[in-house]
């Protein structure tokens, strides 16, 4: 339900990924769907679905007997994921447009705070359209994000700094490369705060985070009340 000039994400490259986990729009609990757009790849996909074995071919009666072909594992779902994935798609629509709907009420309550300098509300590119997954601010670098983390723990509200730089992580420095510090992207990090976002959060909830948020950015400008 997101795209890219008119054109659906996992359907611009020879492959596509797409993660149903429960943290998703779209879930199933696990699992995620690899949308395949070159017809040459189609076949090897499959055998690695299938074990490793090409036994969709025996199937279709393509061969007489199955073997396999090369490395695979098991990755098809079972029949009650997959009819729990087939429910949460037929109501992707709707899922998307509440989800969406939440984003926006987030992004007009913070837009006074972004224009007094205390934050910053996500960008969305031009020929973009998102699916709402996610709302994000930046703070201020003046202002001390794990004290507003403790604020909202104080106040019973799930809000992560969910942001760790790729290069930073124990797996990013085994098996990745960078060119230059990467000041940015650190600094970044340092500044990211996830406010909750889900299905049926009601705008009174929301206005509470905010609340919470910008009542301790405040603190930091010299200001008391929103």
């Amino acid at each position: 339900m997101s795209s890219y000039k008119g054109q659906a994400l996992g359907g611009i490259g020879d492959l596509g990924a797409l993660s149903f986990h429960e943290t998703k729009n779209v879930i199933s609990g696990e699992g995620g769907a690899l949308l395949v757009n070159n017809q040459e790849l189609s076949l090897r996909a499959e055998i690695i679905r299938e074990k490793g074995t090409d036994r969709g071919r025996f199937f279709r009666g393509e061969v007489d007997k199955y073997t396999w072909q090369e490395v695979g594992s098991s990755f098809l779902p079972g029949e009650l994921i997959a009819a729990f994935l087939c429910a949460q798609l037929e109501e992707a629509e709707a899922i998307t447009a509440k989800r969406l709907a939440s984003w926006a009420c987030y992004h007009e309550v913070l837009a006074p705070f972004e224009a007094k300098g205390m934050l910053r509300r996500p960008v969305i590119p031009e020929n973009c359209q998102h699916n709402g997954h996610m709302y994000y601010v930046l703070l201020s670098p003046e202002i001390d994000r794990q004290m507003v983390l403790d604020e909202f723990r104080c106040n019973e509200i799930s809000a992560v700094f969910h942001y760790v730089p790729l290069h930073s992580s124990p797996a990013g420095q085994r098996y990745g490369r960078m060119h230059g510090p990467l000041d940015v992207t650190n600094k970044q990090s340092g500044r990211l705060i996830r406010l909750p976002l889900w299905v049926g959060i009601h705008p009174d909830q929301q206005n509470r985070v905010c609340d919470v948020l910008i009542r301790n950015c405040q603190k930091f400008f010299g200001v008391v009340g929103r």
